[in-house]
This record gives C-alpha cells, structure tokens and sequence, in this order.
C-alpha cells in the first residue's frame, strides 16, 4: 500500500537505487575475498615460493662445496687440488653469502629465523671442520689419513645435522606454503558461498520488488484502460477509483475529470445544436436581405465610380494648366529680373554721367576765374599803356583786344556753366526717376516672385489634388469591388448557414449516442 504513495519515478528510483545497493554488496564481498584470495597468492608467490627456492639452491651448494672439498682430498697433483680449493673459495665468498642474504630477506617468523640461525651455526662449525680437513688434504700423503678420517668422520656428522637444520627450515616453508593454499581454498569456499548467498537474497528481494511495483503500476493503467473503452463506447457517466496518489492515480484523477467535463460538453452540445439550427435559419434570412442592399451598394458604388473618374480628369487638366502658368511666370521673373538689372546699370550710367558734369562745372569755374583775372590784367595793362602814351598805344589796343577776348570767355564760361548746371539738375532729376524706376522694377520682381510661388504651390496643390482624387478613384474601384466580393460572400454564406444548419441536425445525431448524467 505504501507502495502506491510514491512517485513512479521514486518508486522506480528506490528499487532500481536497493538494485544497486545489493549489486554493490555482492561486489564488495567477491573483492573482499578476492583480496584475501589474492593477498594468500602474493604471499605464496613472494614469500614461501621464493623462500623454498632460496633454501633449496643453499643446499645445492653446500653440497656442492661438499663434494669438491670430498674431490680435494682425493686429487693425487697439486694443480688438482689448488682448482677445488679455489672453486670452494669462490662458493665460501660469493654463492654462499648471497643465498643466506636472500633467505634472511624473506624471512616472515621468528621462529623461521631462530632455525635459519641454527643452520648458520651448523654451517660455521662445518666450515671450520672443513678448514683442518683442507688443511690436512694439503699435506699430502703424511695427513691424508687424518684428512679421510675427518672427511668420513666429523666433517659428514656435521654436513648431516646442518642438512637435517636445512630440511627443517624448508619444511616450515612447506608448511606456510600449504597453509596459505588452504587459506586462499578456504577463502574461494567461503567467496563462493557468500556470492550464492547475496546473489539469492538479492534475485528474492528483487522479485518482490518487481511484482510490488508492477501490480502498482498496472492496476491504475488497467482502470484507466477500462474507464477510456467506457468513454470510447459512449458512456460518460463511468468513473474509475483512485487508489494512490503518484502519476497513474493523477492520470485515473484527470481521466474522471476529463469524463466530468467531456460530459457537460456533451450536454452543451445537445442544448446547443437546436440554437445553432435556429440561428443559421435567421442567418440565412439576413443574409438574403443583405444581398439585395449589398447588390443596391454596388450599383452606387459603380455610379461613384464614374464621377470620380470625370472628377480626376478635370483635376489633371487644371494641374496641367497649372503647371504651364508656374512655367510662365518663371519666364517673367527671370524677364522682370533681367530688367532690374538693365535698371541698375542705367542707374549708375547716370550717377557717372551727374560726377561728370559736376567736375565739368568746376573746370568752367576755373575758366571763369582765369578770365577774369585775365580781364583784370588786361585792363592794368590798358591803364599802364594809357601812362606811356605814344609809346604804348599799340600795347594798350592789344590789351583791349585780350581784354575783349577775356570778356568774351567768361561770357562763353558763364553761358556754358548755365548750361552744365541746367544739365546736372536734370541729371538728378534722371537719376532720381530712374532710381524710382529701379525700385518699381524690384518690387515688380519680388510681387512677379510671389505669384510664381503662389502658382507653383497652386501646381502642387493640384497634383497633389490629382493624386489624391487618383487615389479615391482605385479605392472606389477597389470598393466597387470589394462590394460584389462581399455579394459573393453574402451567397455563400447563405448557403454555408444552410448548411451549418445540416451539420448542426447532424452533430444533435452524433451527440446523442452519448450516455450522461441528469
């Protein structure tokens, strides 16, 4: 029961989860026998097996040294015997040494290296007896019956208790050895025990598991499965029980919810066909009335439209006309423009011409004046030669003449003066009206200027005018269109609403093969 509470993906997760855990106990006890496997193997093959090794080549070579020093005695020449003793030498020196060191490196027990002791001691004491029975061999034929004695005597007594010391050392490293097969058989019984016995309750605990889970997933999916026949069959009024509340009891839950609402909507539908039958015969009434006002529209609309089309062609003719004034009056300014500036030049034609006669009437000045002094001169020179008497009579008529000749100069200089003064005021006078001109001629420019902008804007105005009514013409058009479109539409939808209406008969039909609740 407790089971149905969780989560399907906790329910999945904590079996899977235990799965594992029970995978990884079993893992954990083959390791752990597996190291004791191995570490009984690593000790056989690192300790007793090389321990045995080592003691069996030590006692090759104390044989070996044995039977050479056996040899020594026996040899008749003395190069025979210096061979032996120098291979006995080298087996005393290197051999020996070497394998003792290597055993001792082993060596696992105290009581192991208490018995390698006493072969060492057998060993020393042999080797002394060994030294006298050299001794004695290299004396020749005078010791050799000493060197025999002690060779079958003391010297093989104590070659046989250190042989006896060695087996005894090799035999407690058979025994380890042995003891550690055991071992490692005992721990490979105990494994595979343990492993049958974890992979049992493990299969056990997982078949529970499995069944457990199982029945808690397939029985909500079975009342689920039974509850969507029921609504597939077109019964409504079914709801199944919720027995837990993970995934599969929300799913029965929405299953019963989703047949709850599929019931009303079943209802609705049912108390909505016979609306949907009646509205669509009121829409196709309306829609029959709105073909006719619609057709109505698209005759007035085709009547717009061909005013709209007069009324664009008058405004494209005043825009044209427009357009030839603007270019007209762009002539006449450039034209009233080109006679403002003739007007200037005039103007300051006359200013040079007023600054010519002012400086023509002050040279007359000047005429004048020298006259008169020339008058005046001539009439002392009269006066002069009217005191020289006789003498100066020709003098004084040629002072009468230049004195008429001065006279008549500045008579000349004063009616030329009249004449220059009379001239400059009327140069004045014309520089005064042609002054006026100027400024009458740029105010007729600027006023010219100002009809042309106002006619270019009414040339703007009126294609923009144009564009405009062009415009309304294609919407009109478009609209024309859009109403016969809709006059279309109207029909179709008519006939859409008739059958709407079919539909709607059917769908009562369909929907009453549903069972609901009152």
């Amino acid at each position: 029961m407790w089971l149905s509470q969780m989560r399907i993906g906790t329910r999945l997760g904590a079996g899977f989860g235990f799965m594992v855990v029970l995978m990884l106990f079993v893992a954990g006890v083959g390791v752990l026998q597996t190291q004791r496997m191995n570490a009984n193997s690593e000790d056989i093959a690192d300790n007793w097996l090389p321990s045995i090794e080592a003691l069996d080549q030590l006692r090759g070579s104390l044989n070996h040294e044995r039977r050479v020093a056996l040899r020594h005695v026996l040899e008749p020449d003395e190069a025979g015997k210096r061979a032996q003793a120098e291979i006995m030498m080298k087996i005393e020196k290197e051999t020996l040494p070497a394998l003792i060191a290597k055993y001792e490196s082993l060596i696992s027990s105290d009581a192991e290296r208490q018995l390698f002791e006493t072969v060492k001691s057998h060993i020393t004491a042999w080797k002394q007896t060994d030294a006298r029975l050299i001794e004695a061999s290299n004396a020749g034929e005078a010791q050799f019956a000493e060197a025999r004695k002690l060779a079958t005597g003391e010297s093989g007594e104590q070659f046989v208790a250190l042989m006896a010391a060695l087996d005894k050392s090799i035999a407690v490293n058979v025994e380890g050895m042995q003891a550690a097969i055991q071992a490692s058989r005992d721990a490979y019984r105990s494994a595979l025990w343990q492993l049958i016995g974890a992979f049992g309750v493990a299969a056990a605990i997982a078949g529970v598991l499995s069944v457990r889970i199982r029945q808690s997933i397939t029985r909500p999916l079975t009342q689920a499965l039974d509850q969507s026949e029921a609504v597939a069959a077109g019964d409504l009024t079914r709801q199944a029980r919720v027995d837990s509340q993970d995934e599969l009891g929300q799913l029965v839950t929405s299953l019963n919810r989703m047949t709850a609402s599929l019931s009303d909507v079943v209802r609705g539908i049912r108390q909505s066909t016979e609306s949907i039958v009646t509205a669509s015969s009121e829409i196709a009434q309306g829609n029959s009335d709105l073909s006719g006002r619609t057709e109505h529209q698209a005759a007035s609309l085709q009547e717009t439209a061909a005013s709209m089309q007069q009324m664009n062609d008058t405004v494209r003719t005043n825009s044209d006309n427009a357009r030839q004034a603007n270019q007209l009056a762009m002539q006449a300014t450039s034209v009233a423009s080109q006679g403002g500036s003739d007007v200037d030049a005039v103007v300051q034609t006359m200013t040079g011409i007023q600054e010519s006669s002012r400086r023509i009437a002050d040279i007359i000045s000047v005429i004048d004046g020298i006259a008169f002094q020339t008058n005046i001169l001539a009439l002392n020179a009269a006066v002069e030669a009217a005191r020289a008497g006789e003498q100066g009579r020709g003098f004084a008529v040629v002072a009468s003449e230049v004195r008429s000749l001065a006279q008549r100069s500045a008579n000349a200089a004063r009616e030329i003066k009249g004449l220059i003064t009379d001239s400059v005021e009327k140069v004045e006078q014309g520089t005064a009206q042609v002054n006026g001109a100027g400024r009458t001629i740029q105010d007729v420019v600027l006023q010219v200027r100002k009809v042309n902008d106002l006619i270019a804007e009414i040339s703007s105005s009126s294609t923009e005018q144009s564009q405009g009514v062009g415009q309304i013409n294609v919407a009109v058009s478009q609209l024309d269109q859009t109403t016969q479109q809709n006059a279309a539409l109207v029909e179709q939808t008519s006939a859409a609403a008739e059958s709407l209406r079919q539909q709607a008969r059917q769908l009562a039909d369909a929907v009453a093969v549903f069972k609901v609740g009152a």
